[in-house]
């Protein structure tokens, strides 16, 4: 187990907010972590007009980075990607001196509207939630981070009146602590589909 605590860096993005069921509270809950520092990339950025030294500092002083948000069109929403297209820079995150980012721990935390059967090879969305994100995994690996699988919530639509909001904004709040403790068992969860299966199980007591 780790000594010393890790920083954990969550970039929250969502555009549309004001409809969020889900993606607020779990934003709320990162908030409220004492190891976490929470950006609402929206709410900082409204003009797209991202401060690339600012970001690039951020990164360096954390050791665990996390996307946050709902997924649209199997993609990241836009400032997400305009934050990668001028944060990640050569030289910074990749290429000849390129290493600021080495060694750091990173993973999605997404909402998904379908269920967990439509992403699969013959569901309807025929690919699974880590295939789609694999131009994030490629970044990771370019960069030098430790790429963790996706903390999903399926059927995103239906959580709320399902009932299965809270127990999931639970499981971030552990699963942010393990990570800050470095009490999440790394290589038992390196194969999985999804962290956010039988996430209890990946502990280190």
């Amino acid at each position: 187990m780790s000594e010393e605590r890790k920083k954990i860096l969550v970039l929250f993005a969502h555009p549309a907010q004001e409809r969020s069921e889900v993606n607020k509270p779990l934003f709320t809950a990162c908030q409220q972590h004492g190891d976490v520092t929470a950006i609402d990339l929206y709410r900082e950025y409204p003009t797209f007009n991202i401060n690339i030294d600012k970001e690039q500092k951020r990164l360096c002083e954390h050791d665990v980075i996390i996307f946050m948000f709902p997924l649209y069109w199997y993609s990241t929403p836009a400032i997400l990607k305009q934050w990668q297209d001028l944060v990640l820079e050569y030289g910074f995150a990749y290429g000849v001196n390129g290493n600021a980012l080495l060694g750091k721990r990173f993973l999605c935390a997404i909402t998904a509207g379908g269920s967990e059967a439509a992403y699969q090879k013959k569901g309807y969305n025929h690919f699974s939630i880590r295939e789609l994100l694999q131009p994030l995994e490629q970044t990771a690996s370019l960069t030098g981070m430790d790429y963790l699988p996706p903390f999903v919530l399926f059927s995103a639509r239906n959580a709320v009146e399902e009932n299965r909001v809270n127990a999931h904004v639970d499981n971030l709040r552990h699963l942010l602590t393990a990570l800050a403790e470095g009490t999440l068992d790394i290589e038992a969860v390196r194969s999985l589909p999804v962290l956010n299966t039988n996430l209890s199980d990946l502990f280190i007591t």
